[in-house]
């Protein structure tokens, strides 16, 4: 049979997290958003975007169900300590290559169960959700009921990415970005040395692309990755003035093969707030945004301070 195609339902951000006995929470999972479908006889899979990706996770692929079904949720890999990671799965878009993370499905939502049920509210819909048999690597994501804030602190301190609030009673809509479904974001801040930028394009090109960032270890200032977003027009110009006086032939960070070969240098001096998702493994921010500088001096920026730990 032929099965209705959806486009997935998506999250408005919201600031801080929050307690309602009106909501369901449960953990923002870092992953890859994928669409399981079960015809009855096979599962096809599609991205966020309607990609059929079925061949390139098998495991996922082979699920079944005693009836047909199509499943919300996000593909995630998990590392050693059993934490979702992006990186980890980012080798793997579009491909049959794997990895050493191990592949997990967690499962948020069904939109389809024997007949539609979109238009149900939440609650209902993980009840059909509950009375499916899921094999591994499909995992049902948990909810609690009211208790956002805890939820909140407990997956910081798990290094997770976030929580996602669902409105309860409310229905699925598919392809609407609805104040229904609340994400918010576990963020970090680092204070990070600025030793050169990027040239920028359209609208920027008369003040920069990113600024280069860095944080001085025994060996030298290491290289932490390039922050390009949370500046105003105002911001990008006064910046930019700043760094035409400092700038200097040498690149002023340690050897690194990923730093821009079309950067130019300036002498470490700026020290910038960046708030960030996390630290990846080869010692690079996520997800960073520049949030101003802090009249401190650039020896404060350090590895062993600021780094992951």
């Amino acid at each position: 049979m032929t099965l209705p195609r959806y486009r997935p339902m998506l999250a408005t951000r919201w600031r801080e997290p929050f307690t309602d006995p009106g909501w369901l929470f449960e953990p923002k999972w870092d992953g890859i958003r994928l669409l399981v479908s079960f015809d009855g006889t096979a599962a096809t899979l599609h991205t966020r975007s309607g990609r059929v990706v079925t061949d390139s996770y098998p495991t996922i692929a082979a699920f079944a169900a005693d009836r047909p079904v199509v499943l919300d949720g996000e593909l995630v890999a998990l590392d050693e300590a059993g934490r979702p990671r992006f990186e980890l799965i980012q080798p793997m878009l579009g491909s049959r290559r794997r990895s050493a993370a191990t592949l997990a499905y967690m499962v948020f939502d069904c939109l389809y169960d024997g007949v539609e049920i979109v238009a149900q509210p939440i609650e209902s819909r993980l009840a059909h959700l509950a009375s499916l048999d899921l094999p591994a690597p499909m995992v049902r994501s948990e909810t609690v009921h009211g208790e956002g804030e805890a939820l909140f602190a407990a997956v910081t301190e798990q290094g997770l990415e976030g929580v996602v609030a669902k409105r309860i009673g409310s229905p699925y809509r598919p392809g609407a970005r609805s104040p229904d479904w609340r994400k918010i974001a576990v963020t970090q801040t680092v204070r990070a040395v600025v030793g050169g930028f990027t040239p920028g394009t359209g609208g920027r090109a008369s003040t920069f692309g990113a600024l280069l960032l860095g944080l001085w270890a025994s060996e030298g200032l290491r290289w932490i990755g390039s922050v390009g977003t949370g500046f105003s027009d105002a911001d990008l110009k006064a910046i930019r003035a700043a760094l035409d006086e400092m700038t200097v032939e040498a690149c002023p960070f340690l050897p690194d093969p990923e730093l821009p070969a079309d950067a130019t240098w300036v002498y470490p001096h700026l020290v910038a707030v960046v708030e960030f998702k996390e630290w990846t493994s080869a010692g690079r921010l996520r997800g960073p945004s520049f949030k101003g500088f802090v009249a401190e001096p650039p020896e404060v920026a350090t590895w062993d301070v600021e780094g992951p730990g």
